[in-house]
């Protein structure tokens, strides 16, 4: 039977080996075994354990039951019920604004989850509940998005160190800043070498940035304009991935 390094685990089933070994260590869902120096083997039983892991966190079931489904006793929990808990402790702790709490769990969640799970049922949720509740709100979720952007930072350099394929995340035009920090902790850890535009830009100049995989963030119906520029960007075989709204919108009538 194959036997896989941790690097080469975490690059097959698109998860963090820091994740990984949180797994392992403090809920024991994870028995590798160990070369002579000590370094993490799995095998194809292994990783086809994690697919059942991430199959049962995906159903929103918390990493700390996972393993009694596992071991085939125990009744998941609701699935709405258990992201509403990580995102109820994160707002509890922005409430009192202690930002190292805040720090505290978001880390804490980035060991224990996948980080698409994490941005898309955690932290996305989040911000859209406190950007619905008028301006007391709108200023927790400013402190959220520092804390995110600062935890985003951390993931991108971490990615870095591995091998993958660049890629760039550009706000373009009318964009939340902070979804583009969010998508790229999301492709960081599912294997990208990513750099994020501090700026949102009307007219990206995408052939001086010497990359061919750019993420374009927009909010709104691309104008004629917009339309035409990615056309020529397309043209020109660059991978262009249109996210935010307008992706939506781009796809339905006017």
């Amino acid at each position: 039977m194959r036997r896989y390094s941790i690097g080469e685990v975490a690059a097959l089933c698109g998860i963090n080996p820091v994740t990984l070994r949180a797994w392992q260590r403090r809920y024991g869902l994870l028995k590798p075994k160990r070369t002579e120096g000590g370094h993490r083997l799995f095998d194809d039983d292994d990783l086809a354990r994690i697919h059942t892991i991430l199959s049962w966190i995906e159903r929103g079931v918390p990493v700390g039951q996972v393993r009694a489904l596992l071991e085939g006793d125990g009744k998941p929990e609701e699935a709405t019920d258990s992201w509403a808990k990580l995102t109820d402790a994160l707002l509890a702790a922005l409430q009192r604004v202690n930002l190292n709490r805040v720090r505290q769990l978001l880390k804490e969640y980035g060991r224990e989850y996948p980080a698409s799970q994490l941005v898309d049922n955690v932290l996305r949720p989040l911000r859209a509940r406190l950007a619905s509740h008028g301006a007391p709100l709108l200023t927790l979720r400013s402190l959220l998005d520092g804390i995110v952007i600062e935890y985003a930072a951390f993931c991108l350099a971490a990615g870095r160190k591995t091998p993958g394929e660049p890629l760039m995340i550009i706000g373009w035009g009318r964009a939340d800043r902070a979804e583009l920090w969010l998508e790229g902790i999301k492709r960081s850890e599912a294997g990208a070498r990513v750099d994020v535009l501090a700026d949102l830009l009307t007219a990206p100049q995408l052939d001086a940035l010497n990359t061919h995989h750019v993420v374009l963030w927009a909010e709104g119906r691309l104008s004629r304009q917009q339309q035409q520029q990615l056309a020529d960007w397309q043209a020109q075989k660059l991978d262009i991935e249109l996210m935010g709204s307008a992706a939506l919108l781009e796809n339905t009538p006017t």
